[in-house]
């Protein structure tokens, strides 16, 4: 499996938006961060208060200077019917990311098992779950890749992290 490393550049990313147009990682010009979270899709019943969370704390993380993008492999219809049915409506909900781009960044694949708890059919492959933070400079600054749709980063956390970070310039780790 690939690993995308810390003070590395990090992938290449482009996607559509649900409803902002096309999302590119390399024309984002954050004052600290760009964080990229990948959700599993529609069908995830765990997905829908993550994202509600982030959401509700874009504006938290803008403040900071981070902006905010979820992705995931689902199709437009899927991507859409998130962002009503969860109402979402700060973060940019990117969708269409490739099986092979979501292994790019490092992601697990999993294969569909049919509907979940939450009534919809998984897709027949999909990503799990990381949150990647990339430098202006397109360089990663920190990855949290799960296996699980379960034990995510939360994001209130994130942010005091985030707060001390920045104050201290406190560089990235793991590149070794």
């Amino acid at each position: 499996m690939h690993r995308v490393m810390p003070r590395q550049t990090a992938p290449s990313l482009t996607v559509d938006t649900a409803d902002r147009g096309v999302w590119s990682l390399a024309e984002q010009t954050p004052r600290n961060f760009t964080m990229i979270v990948f959700y599993r899709g529609l069908h995830c019943p765990i997905c829908k208060p993550y994202l509600r969370d982030l959401d509700r704390q874009t504006t938290a993380f803008a403040a900071l200077g981070v902006q905010s993008i979820a992705i995931s492999t689902d199709d437009a219809e899927r991507a859409r019917q998130a962002v009503d049915d969860w109402g979402i409506k700060e973060v940019p909900i990117g969708y269409g990311i490739s099986i092979e781009d979501a292994r790019g960044w490092g992601l697990y694949v999993s294969s569909g098992q049919g509907k979940t708890s939450a009534g919809v059919e998984e897709p027949a492959l999909f990503n799990e779950p990381g949150l990647f933070l990339v430098r202006p400079d397109a360089t990663l600054y920190s990855a949290s890749i799960q296996t699980m749709p379960f034990v995510r980063p939360r994001f209130d956390e994130l942010l005091k992290a985030l707060d001390v970070v920045i104050s201290r310039d406190y560089p990235a780790r793991g590149e070794a």
